[in-house]
């Protein structure tokens, strides 16, 4: 009888580039992925908050680097990606959120969010992946949706139209580079406490109403994601591709 054995979480070898690192979810999954034992480069547009997590990451004796980066200047990401060694895992996390009614959504609102979380996720992914070609590298790309990527929401027209559209280029390429070997899925989070969430969370009404709607009763930690990230990363999820994993405490499940 030949028994399996559990898959490696291990990333031993293995370099990921995680954008809007500097804080949050995109915080969370550089450690992750760090700890898991993959060399990090953690890219942001605040230097501050940069420098503090390298040196704390770095305190653990962990391998990581960060760049300044603006992922919405499409020629400064195809300058940093073409002078970079190619990546074995994207993280696509920088994104962004300004709720309002349709009827008082500012076109200018719309074009930055959108902008953020959609066209520079397709920008940045694909010069992830000619390098990914290029190597021969079975890669692993896991972008940061939203439980908003599955359901609607009130004042969420615009930050939901933007993560509906990433759930849809996940599926779609996923499709496409399944037979490079290259893994595209997402991780779709409730709402999580980070510095995004803060504002909308201190309106104790608001806190209320969503934590009702979150059948476990709480609000998302960011160590509730490090799990998953590492999970997707890794070769324990070797059969998975065009998939949304929901973290959202059973929201979606109503």
């Amino acid at each position: 009888m030949n028994y399996p054995s559990t898959p490696s979480f291990n990333l031993n070898g293995k370099r990921s580039l995680i954008t809007g690192a500097g804080r949050g979810i995109g915080l969370g999954a550089s450690i992750a992925l760090a700890q898991a034992g993959s060399e990090i480069v953690m890219v942001s547009r605040t230097e501050k908050e940069l420098v503090q997590l390298n040196q704390y990451i770095q305190d653990l004796e962990l391998k990581s680097k960060y760049k300044v980066l603006d992922v919405t200047d499409e020629k400064s990401v195809e300058n940093f990606i073409s002078e970079e060694k190619p990546f074995d895992i994207l993280v696509n996390n920088a994104g962004t959120n300004i709720p309002s009614s349709l009827t008082d959504t500012k076109i200018e609102d719309f074009d930055y969010v959108m902008s953020l979380n959609v066209k520079s996720v397709i920008n940045l992914t694909k010069q992830v992946v000619l390098k990914m070609l290029d190597n021969n590298i079975c890669g692993s790309i896991i972008n940061v949706s939203s439980q908003m990527g599955h359901v609607g929401g009130p004042n969420r027209t615009t930050y939901c139209s933007t993560k509906f559209a990433i759930e849809g280029f996940t599926k779609s390429l996923s499709i496409e580079l399944a037979p490079k070997g290259i893994r595209v899925n997402s991780i779709c989070p409730t709402f999580i406490k980070t510095p995004m969430t803060e504002p909308f969370l201190k309106d104790e009404k608001f806190k209320e109403q969503v934590i009702s709607m979150i059948p476990l009763g709480r609000l998302g930690e960011i160590e509730d994601l490090m799990g998953p990230f590492v999970f997707l990363a890794s070769d324990a999820s070797s059969l998975m591709t065009g998939s949304s994993l929901l973290v959202d405490g059973g929201w979606t499940a109503r």
